[in-house]
């Protein structure tokens, strides 16, 4: 049908919905920045804690943002479980998942292995990288149901080969470069299937609070230390890239 004049409205612009995203590790730190940012874009936030009150207070602090699109859910990720329960939990809120951030691990410092106790030791192992493990194969079947899956990690420098600057012990090491590997296998496995398996490696960052005035004032020209919002900028930009566009992985250098 021809138009009766020019004054005929433009069809409405269809907004892009927003991701379903699920976040480990998200009770404090850098797991609260990514879940508050999530929100702040719209996006529906699904975000764990081993204790649940540190997930609700995250969850609390995103409704006072305006957002009611949030879920505070508990999960140990040393704990098969745990993690079997959060999976069934995810489950019941929503039928699939567009990203999945594997932030979630245990951070032990030490100067030798004598240094941290045995069960100090197993947890951190165990949460960093059985948990990354677990969480991400109970959810797969979740992100396949999704059209445009992205799996990032938040692994860290210490899981690269030669790098000792990060003050840790030895076993975050040996988690961290745990992750690393199960990161480099997954890529081309889940390749095929439509899932991107985004991997970041940052040195030891600032993290100033993103509620606060020091989220936008921290300096980050060249020479200063990396901070979270830099970090999350580049998790952003990965996962809002085209399909055809993978970004395997983000290495970084460490300027202090």
């Amino acid at each position: 049908m021809t138009p009766q004049n020019g004054n005929e409205a433009a069809p409405a612009r269809r907004e892009p919905r927003g991701r379903r995203v699920v976040i480990t590790g998200a009770g404090r730190d850098f797991g609260r920045t990514l879940a508050l940012f999530f929100a702040r874009r719209g996006d529906e936030v699904l975000l764990s804690a081993r204790d649940l009150a540190a997930a609700e207070h995250v969850a609390d602090e995103i409704r006072g943002l305006g957002s009611d699109r949030v879920h505070a859910l508990r999960c140990d990720l040393a704990d098969p479980a745990s993690v079997r329960a959060f999976a069934d939990e995810i489950a019941t809120v929503t039928d699939h998942v567009d990203v999945l951030v594997n932030n979630g691990a245990r951070w032990l410092s030490g100067e030798d292995l004598a240094s941290a106790a045995d069960e100090d030791i197993a947890a951190t192992v165990a949460s960093t990288v059985t948990g990354t493990v677990l969480v991400t194969k109970h959810l797969l079947p979740l992100l396949l149901q999704s059209d445009r899956p992205d799996v990032v990690n938040l692994i860290s420098s210490a899981g690269l080969t030669g790098n000792h600057r990060t003050r840790a012990h030895a076993a975050f090491y040996a988690a961290k470069h745990g992750q690393a590997g199960l990161a480099d296998l997954l890529s081309p496995q889940l390749r095929p299937h439509g899932v991107r398996v985004i991997s970041l490696y940052p040195p030891d960052f600032s993290n100033p609070d993103p509620l606060g005035p020091d989220w936008d004032t921290t300096p980050r020209e060249a020479g200063c230390e990396l901070t979270a919002h830099s970090l999350v900028e580049c998790v952003m930009f990965a996962i809002d890239q085209p399909r055809d566009c993978f970004i395997k992985a983000f290495h970084f250098e460490q300027t202090t």
